[in-house]
């Protein structure tokens, strides 16, 4: 069988459509496969946006200079509005100044709602008692279910990108707030069979479950998935009565302890000893690698990666794609760990205030600070992040582990000429370009 062609565009949003299926060269309106394209790239710059304003909102915090601008920018794509690419391209980056100003707006209200984080360790074993395991992203939904399971046999596990709950001072206060089950959001399926306890998956990320545990499954918020039950609110004494129904879990400690909970504040508490151990040439180069994490072996590279990073260099990470290699022991470099968990993927955020801060301490501009950041990208959110990446003109970024469908020839060389974007290629090359 023959190789698929990939279209030049896919637009089917109007009457006038090729053939009533949908304009795959140039669009009959006139619009041309790069505007398309770029259109498709606004949209899903905007999904990403949407979800942090959401879980924003849920916590009473809104910016209506935010909301006015995704009415902007989703008027743009309708039907004989916009034609021209280096608009599109001015809305992506300021998609990304919008979804900075979200992501500073999320924080502020994780902050004021569950204090600032902090460095702590996390188990990754059961203990004694029934349990739920949440998923998704949601802090206000976790911290609503360990209010109404406090002082009882009930435990509650974080999943995948709920990790860093433990790093607020207002969700690990619980007893009840037991450790971390499980990896990155793929590993879903084979992890809620194996564990009989009732599950709650609170916003994206969240797979379509396997019949052996659909009847202990629960969704929230926006999840709505077909044969789940579906809380509103966050009444969860369903979900509490399901996981009391099932067996205990044993006490069962797991292979290692996770850390995470490095906060801005943290980090700039260490500056002017960071500061000295570069001076000094003891710690070398900084690294953020993180983003979104895949099944594809392809996700293989950032384990690998930071595996063969020299002892002098520290690696920085948030998200998902932290669970490549956040169960190994990096040690430290004089106290400083090697191995820095920032947070969920909006946690980005910490990661650029931490990047100007250093800057400003070292009288530089960003991209001349010893840090290479090194991209995975799965899903909208990703994109709503890179897109504010390039508009603080950050340059040399490397993106992986594979090229957006939606980013032609053309889109790829604005992103190379105009922002150095650069493609991840072996752990080997990649570091001996970067630490050249």
């Amino acid at each position: 069988m023959a190789a698929k062609e990939k279209l030049d565009m896919f637009c089917y949003q109007c009457s006038q459509t090729a053939g009533g299926t949908g304009c795959t060269i140039k669009g009959v309106c006139g619009k041309e496969a790069t505007v398309a394209r770029l259109q498709d790239n606004l949209l899903f710059a905007i999904k990403g946006i949407s979800a942090y304003l959401y879980h924003a909102r849920e916590l009473g915090y809104t910016d209506p200079e935010v909301d006015a601008f995704i009415e902007r920018a989703f008027f743009s794509t309708l039907t004989n509005v916009n034609f021209d690419p280096q608009e599109f391209l001015n809305l992506a980056v300021k998609a990304g100044e919008m979804n900075i100003k979200t992501m500073k707006l999320l924080k502020k209200a994780h902050i004021d709602t569950f204090g600032e984080p902090t460095p702590t360790q996390v188990r990754t074993g059961t203990v004694k008692g029934h349990g739920i395991l949440v998923t998704g992203h949601d802090m206000n939904a976790l911290h609503k279910l360990l209010e109404q399971v406090e002082g009882s046999d009930v435990f509650v596990y974080t999943h995948s990108e709920m990790l860093p709950a433990h790093g607020y001072p207002g969700l690990r206060k619980f007893r009840n707030l037991a450790g971390n089950l499980g990896k990155a959001w793929f590993d879903q399926r084979e992890l809620f069979a194996n564990y009989p306890m009732a599950l709650l998956g609170t916003s994206n990320c969240f797979l379509i479950p396997r019949e052996e545990y659909r009847d202990r499954m629960f969704a929230t918020g926006p999840v709505y998935i077909p044969g789940v039950r579906h809380i509103d609110g966050y009444d969860y004494s369903e979900v509490i009565a399901k996981a009391r129904s099932l067996p205990e879990l044993p006490d069962a400690p797991g292979e290692y302890v996770l850390t995470t909970g490095f906060s801005t504040s943290v980090l700039l508490g260490h500056a002017a000893k960071i500061k000295d151990l570069v001076t000094a040439g003891k710690i070398k180069r900084f690294l953020l690698v993180g983003g979104c994490d895949g099944p594809s072996r392809k996700w293989d590279y950032y384990r690998e990666f930071v595996q063969k990073l020299p002892k002098d260099t520290v690696i920085l990470t948030l998200a998902c794609g932290k669970y490549r290699f956040n169960d190994l022991d990096l040690g430290d470099i004089e106290g400083i760990p090697r191995l820095i968990d920032l947070g969920q993927c909006n946690d980005a955020i910490v990661a650029l205030e931490v990047a100007q801060a250093l800057a400003g301490l070292f009288g530089v501009g960003v991209n001349d600070l010893p840090l290479t950041l090194v991209v995975s990208w799965m899903e909208q959110k990703a994109v709503a992040v890179l897109w504010s990446l390039l508009a603080l003109g950050i340059k040399g970024i490397y993106l992986g582990p594979i090229v957006p469908g939606w980013v032609n020839e053309d889109m790829l060389k604005i992103l190379v000429d105009k922002y150095d974007i650069r493609l991840i290629s072996t752990p080997d090359e990649d570091i001996k370009k970067m630490l050249g």
